[in-house]
């Protein structure tokens, strides 16, 4: 289905009251959304297939979607088909990385992503993803090199500083991660937070959710620190701390590799070059200072 006859699609769905106005919203770099409202209220329909090469499934994300709101962390899924997950809308305004940052939002912020970690495997139900990041690297390598992709001469690199990054970052515990922590996945509505967007969700080392979000969000070493020692009440070891910094290069890795892959393979107008250049640097800065730690 093309992207122009969505609108006349969500339309028909069979949930809507009266008479209903259907807006694109603007954002998504995987998924395409639309905010839907009827007689009865305001919703947000997400559309997106299934991306094998992005490691993303909808039953999947719907499972996800379905126990984050069980654990009242999350908006409700009001309806689900074909490639569509019908939401409660929220009236919210959603994070900048700037507010993450600041001291007592972090805090905020913080709580929620513990409580993702320890309620959402009591309320999953049904099959259920792991996302193991070095497999994802590893299975991006091969794509890129199968599409030809004009960045296939650093996929050697990439792939054995993903070994290296594997050993370094073990032993590991095991959550049910959300593995896509950027700041648009926080919503305030002024009394609470809401964390939403489960396209990557699947089982992982908390450290992969804690690295990415500290990268995404540009958080301080002083920050990372808290961080740490928040989340798992002890002071930080320098074995956690050379763990956690394996790890959070390892997602500035995959985040890159998937910039790479999303340049060839979609078609949602978004500049994933300057994004893939943007990423890379960052990796490169982590990886390099990983090394000299």
């Amino acid at each position: 289905m093309n992207q122009s006859d969505l609108p006349s699609h969500i339309r028909t769905l069979p949930i809507w009251q009266g008479k209903i106005t259907v807006k694109e919203l603007a954002g998504g770099i995987t998924n395409v959304n639309y905010l839907v409202e009827d007689a009865a209220g305001k919703y947000v329909v997400r559309v997106g297939r299934d991306i094998p090469l992005h490691h993303v499934m909808r039953f999947n994300e719907l499972a996800a979607a379905r126990a984050a709101h069980a654990a009242g962390l999350s908006p409700a899924v009001v309806h689900a088909s074909d490639n569509l997950i019908v939401l409660e809308f929220v009236e919210s305004r959603t994070l900048s990385e700037e507010d993450i940052r600041d001291p007592d939002m972090l805090v905020r912020v913080l709580d929620l992503v513990k409580a993702y970690h320890r309620e959402m495997p009591k309320n999953l139900r049904g099959p259920a993803l792991a996302f193991w990041v070095f497999h994802v690297i590893r299975d991006y390598g091969a794509t890129l090199e199968i599409l030809g992709s004009d960045h296939a001469a650093l996929i050697p690199e990439f792939v054995q500083a993903a070994d290296m990054l594997e050993r370094a970052a073990g032993p590991f515990d095991i959550v049910f991660g959300h593995n896509d922590l950027l700041s648009g996945n926080f919503l305030d509505d002024g009394r609470r937070l809401w964390l939403i967007d489960f396209d990557y969700a699947g089982f992982n080392s908390p450290l992969f959710d804690l690295g990415g979000f500290a990268s995404n969000n540009g958080l301080s070493a002083a920050q990372e620190n808290w961080m740490l020692e928040t989340y798992f009440e002890a002071p930080v070891t320098d074995e956690l701390r050379h763990r956690y910094s394996a790890m959070k290069c390892a997602s500035l890795l995959r985040e890159t590799m998937w910039s790479m892959v999303s340049e060839m393979t979609s078609d949602i107008d978004f500049d994933y070059a300057a994004y893939t250049s943007e990423n890379l640097a960052r990796y490169r800065a982590a990886h390099e200072e990983f090394l000299l730690s």
